[in-house]
């Protein structure tokens, strides 16, 4: 039983994170260091996440490294303490776009540069030209989103708060323009 067992409410969130991070392509262990990390008051070292998830040592301080290498924890000393703290950025938006940049990096790009090549080979026959023609489909959409987000990442996160809060009013907007235009289901360009 730890020192310092985490409440009711933290060990829900805690918990409920461990299970979302299997859904999200992180182990379970993973997921519960970094919520505990992100709903502490101050910087964790390793020994205290092992006490209160009741993990084994090797396991925290594997699962940190995974945390850092996403830039999702940020290393913290404290003076007169050779121990290592960790620490989630307070700023949401920041882990939100940390997280957004890490899975781009590792997941996006390399499709799309995948896809690029793909679309310079010359097809050699119809089933070929039917695929690259998908291809090019998923490739242009990728794309196109991938520019929308460089765009809101220069935003401030106030705006790009606003942004969000208008999605509704967005759309209504658009399908009036739509209506009166008679442009519905035609492609636009950006």
């Amino acid at each position: 039983m730890p020192s310092h067992p985490l409440p009711p409410l933290n060990r829900q969130f805690v918990a409920h994170f461990g299970e979302m991070g299997s859904k999200w392509g992180i182990n379970r262990t993973v997921g519960q260091i970094y919520a505990l990390i992100f709903i502490s008051q101050r910087a964790l070292n390793a020994d205290e996440i092992a006490e209160m998830l009741e993990f084994s040592r090797s396991n925290v301080s594997m699962g940190l490294k995974e945390l850092q290498a996403w830039r999702l924890v940020q290393l913290r000393h404290q003076p007169g303490d050779r121990r290592e703290y960790f620490e989630a950025p307070a700023d949401v938006w920041e882990i939100f776009r940390v997280l957004a940049e890490e899975r781009r990096r590792r997941e996006i790009e390399p499709t799309l540069s995948m896809l690029r090549m793909a679309l310079l080979e010359e097809p050699k026959s119809d089933e070929e030209r039917h695929a690259q023609q998908r291809m090019r489909e998923m490739h242009d959409l990728i794309d196109r989103l991938m520019k929308w987000f460089d765009d809101v990442q220069r935003l401030a996160p106030e705006t790009a708060m606003q942004l969000m809060g208008m999605g509704a009013t967005v759309t209504k907007v658009l399908g009036l323009k739509d209506r009166l235009t008679g442009s519905k289901g035609k492609k636009t360009e950006a």
